[in-house]
């Protein structure tokens, strides 16, 4: 889209919004700052933002020497550490295309996007070397595959001309003067976490990422801050942990990675010995850290804000935070398409004065939008809806880190006029907080009304004894479809199905009340811990409801 020109322009410096210029920052202005990495081999690694920005500037020349252009993808199959930072920085930076894989994918997706992609050079950690073994002569384009790890760990291998990262980096000097170029130019690629059909790529441009860095570390948003020490357990694979490898370093903040150990135990640990101050990720993550600390009787000595979002938080996780652990939760909602973040969740002044039940109302929706990013809500025909917090329809968005198209215009025209459909249904109240109720896909039409699937998930965990619980629609014959709640037992506890049942009483409408129960050991996860209610669905079937 083209823009009409003012006769009178400001005279400014033009400078173009590169990622780049997030580390030389950071190098030059907190070069002190400590970035501690619990690496694939069992140790720990620490060194500063200055050293990284010297390693970052050797891979820089190395991923010339190889060949690697601008525009050329550059892809990752890693964990948060050390190394996958500085290729973070040393691709985007030196105009190649970042393009982070998750590593979760079945084998044949990870070829499939590769190959898709036209991945030029691979480099992936220790862990993942049996993955890449089985899919190397499949990725057609990948002319250079590289281990991220030492001389002395280098094993044997059928990967034909396999390089070593130490080795690569040692070889090239940290003499690299960072390329100036268009700030719209492509930076990094990201694939949804779709659970129909293949994966299709969002590319975000080095003004939309350091647009999306800067809006993401405002007090309002996830407040990032020099005296942070920050720990993304949200995995560098999924939208770039949702930013913070650009926001940490932009605000100065120490940064510890957790690497491939993320049960809560490892988690627990690492952030006592290392003064974690604030993190990220998504529920199920929380969910093992606040089991071990509960089961163990453990606090948190230095441990005090979260965001939380990829999925909703059940607010019974969010109060045993606050109110028993002192963390203080940020929700956040946003998507791969959106960079990703959308919202934050926090409070306004004129909310100070409620009460805490009231102001836990506000904290449990998915937040208020950041700077940058506009809503919508739209009836089935396009019609804006009231924001009265009670009128659900279809989300919409705009803003400068939402993508317009997919890479390589897979599906085609993907805006409504000129807003990006998210697939969420929701409301917003008339303070902008939104709220999300369902997917469009997950949600539950019942005699032609619409029944929002997370709401009863959020109760369901309320109860004492359910550790996980995920709703979903089964055919009736006289409603079309009735809720059905598949539920994970916490160890050792019990509950039947009449008793979670009445559990849901006076807290909904008597007709959104589950018609059944279904208890499993395990509910179906996607690579990015999402539940899979397409599996829920297709198990249960041909489950027929009580009654009929």
């Amino acid at each position: 889209m083209s823009f009409p020109q003012s006769p009178v322009m400001g005279q400014m410096m033009n400078q173009p919004l590169l990622i780049s210029s997030i580390l030389e920052f950071a190098a030059r202005h907190y070069a002190g700052s400590e970035i501690v990495s619990r690496r694939v081999e069992g140790d720990l690694h620490r060194y500063t933002y200055h050293d990284c920005h010297q390693r970052t500037r050797r891979l820089a020349n190395a991923l010339r020497g190889l060949g690697v252009v601008m525009g050329d993808r550059v892809a990752t199959l890693a964990w948060n550490g050390y190394r996958h930072m500085e290729v973070y920085y040393a691709a985007s930076g030196s105009g190649a295309v970042l393009h982070t894989i998750n590593p979760r994918l079945f084998p044949d997706q990870i070829a499939y996007i590769a190959n898709h992609a036209e991945d030029q050079v691979l480099l992936f950690d220790l862990t993942f070397l049996p993955v890449v073994e089985k899919i190397a002569a499949d990725c057609k384009t990948v002319r250079h595959f590289v281990l991220m790890c030492d001389r002395d760990r280098m094993p044997a291998s059928s990967i034909p001309d396999l390089l070593c990262y130490e080795d690569l980096i040692a070889s090239h000097s940290d003499q690299y003067e960072w390329p100036l170029f268009d700030e719209n130019s492509a930076a990094t690629l990201c694939y949804t976490s779709g659970t129909t059909g293949n994966p299709k790529g969002a590319l975000y441009s080095h003004r939309s990422t350091v647009l999306h860095a800067y809006a993401s570390a405002m007090p309002s948003a996830l407040n990032v801050r020099a005296t942070d020490t920050v720990l993304p357990v949200v995995p560098m694979f999924h939208v770039n942990a949702w930013g913070l490898p650009y926001s940490v370093p932009l605000s100065g903040a120490r940064m510890v990675f957790p690497g491939a150990a993320l049960d809560g135990k490892s988690l627990y640990e690492l952030f006592e010995s290392e003064g974690v101050t604030f993190s990220a990720g998504v529920p199920t993550v929380w969910l093992g850290l606040v089991n071990h600390a509960l089961q163990n009787d453990l606090k948190f000595s230095t441990f005090r804000r979260t965001v939380i979002g990829g999925a909703a938080c059940p607010p019974a996780m969010m109060d045993i935070l606050i109110d028993k652990f002192d963390v203080e939760v940020i929700h956040g909602w946003g998507m791969t398409e959106m960079s990703p973040l959308g919202t934050t969740g926090g409070l306004q002044t004129k909310h100070l004065a409620m009460s805490k039940e009231e102001q836990r109302k506000i904290l449990h929706k998915q937040g208020h939008a950041i700077y940058g990013v506009d809503m919508k809500i739209v009836d089935d025909e396009g019609k804006q809806l009231p924001w009265d917090g009670v009128s659900y329809g279809h989300l919409l968005v705009k803003g400068p880190w939402i993508i317009s198209s997919y890479f390589k215009q897979e599906g085609g025209d993907v805006l409504q006029d000129g807003w990006f459909p998210t697939g969420d249904v929701a409301t917003i109240d008339a303070d902008g907080y939104m709220q999300i109720t369902d997917r469009s896909k997950d949600v539950i039409k019942s005699g032609g009304e619409w029944i929002g699937t997370i709401d009863l998930e959020n109760l369901a965990m309320a109860h004492p004894a359910v550790l996980q619980a995920a709703c979903i629609g089964l055919f009736h014959p006289k409603w079309d479809e009735r809720p059905v709640l598949v539920v994970v037992l916490r160890p050792g506890m019990k509950v039947e199905r009449d008793v979670l049942l009445q559990f849901f009483e006076g807290k909904i409408a008597k007709w959104w009340t589950p018609d059944d129960v279904l208890f499993v050991d395990a509910l179906p996860m996607g690579a990015t811990g999402k539940v899979q209610k397409n599996k829920l669905r297709e198990q249960f079937k041909g489950h027929q409801l009580p009654g009929l």
